[in-house]
C-alpha cells in the first residue's frame, strides 16, 4: 500500500546541504507541493556525508536523502517524482506523454550531464589526489557548464513556449533542475550571456516564493 506523504512532521526527515544543487531541487519541489519534512543538515565541506551514520541512510554518501515511513529515498529526481506521484497537485510534469518526455530530457541534461561531473566530490578529486590547482579546477567546471547549458538553451528554444516557463503555464521538473544549476554556475563566474531563454525562465521562477524561499542563502545552515 502506498503511503501518502503528509505535509510535515517528524515521520519525514530531509537530509541536505544549503549549497547542494540536488538538495536545492528538492526544496523547490517541497515548496511547490506544500510539503514540509523535518530537516537535518549534512555539512559536505566537513565531510559529514562520509560518516557511517549517514552512509547507513545513503550508501553513496551523497545528499539529499529523504527518510519516510516506508524507508529512505535517495537521488533528487527520484524523490521529486515520488512526491509528484503521491501528491499530484500541482503537477510537476506535463499531462501529455510527449511533452512530459521533453521536460524529463531537459531536466536530465542538467541532473545527469552537467551536475555529476561538477559536484563537490569530483572537484575535490581533481585537486586531491590528482594535484590540479584551483585555476584548473575552475576551468574544468566552466567547460562543462558551457557544454551543458548550451545544450539546455537549445532544448529550451526548441520547446517553443513563449510564456514564462518551459513546458506549460507553471514551473515543473525542468525549472526545478534549471534554477539551482544557474545559481552554482554564477558561483564559479561562468559567463551567462549565451543563455537568454534560460535566464528569462530563471527570473520568472525566482519571482515565486517557492523558488525564492528555497535559495541557499535562505537556509538555516547557510554560510558565507
Amino acid at each position: 500500500m502506498t503511503i501518502e506523504p503528509d505535509t510535515g512532521g517528524t515521520d519525514t526527515v530531509f537530509h541536505g546541504y544549503f549549497r547542494s544543487s540536488a538538495a536545492y531541487r528538492c526544496r523547490i519541489a517541497f515548496n511547490l507541493k506544500g510539503f514540509a519534512p523535518a530537516q537535518r543538515f549534512v555539512h559536505l565541506r566537513k565531510g559529514e556525508q562520509k560518516s557511517a551514520a549517514y552512509k547507513a541512510l545513503s550508501p553513496a554518501g551523497l545528499v539529499p536523502a529523504l527518510e519516510t515511513p516506508r524507508g529512505v529515498l535517495t537521488q533528487s529526481l527520484a524523490i521529486i517524482e515520488w512526491l509528484d506521484e503521491t501528491m499530484p497537485d500541482p503537477a510537476l510534469l506535463p499531462a501529455d506523454a510527449w511533452t512530459r518526455a521533453k521536460a524529463r530530457a531537459f531536466a536530465q541534461t542538467i541532473a545527469c550531464d552537467i551536475h555529476p561531473v561538477n559536484n563537490l566530490r569530483i572537484l575535490g578529486y581533481l585537486k586531491t589526489p590528482l594535484g590540479h590547482d584551483q585555476a584548473t579546477v575552475d576551468t574544468w567546471y566552466r567547460h562543462w557548464i558551457a557544454e551543458g547549458l548550451s545544450a539546455a538553451e537549445a532544448l529550451a528554444q526548441d520547446a517553443g513556449g513563449s510564456g514564462a516557463f518551459l513546458f506549460g503555464d507553471a514551473p515543473g521538473l525542468a525549472e526545478i533542475c534549471l534554477v539551482p544549476q544557474l545559481y552554482n554556475a554564477r558561483r564559479f563566474a561562468c559567463p551567462m550571456e549565451a543563455y537568454p531563454r534560460l535566464l528569462a525562465v530563471e527570473a520568472a521562477c525566482n519571482a515565486l516564493p517557492a523558488f525564492a524561499d528555497a535559495a541557499p542563502d535562505r537556509q538555516p545552515d547557510a554560510e558565507g
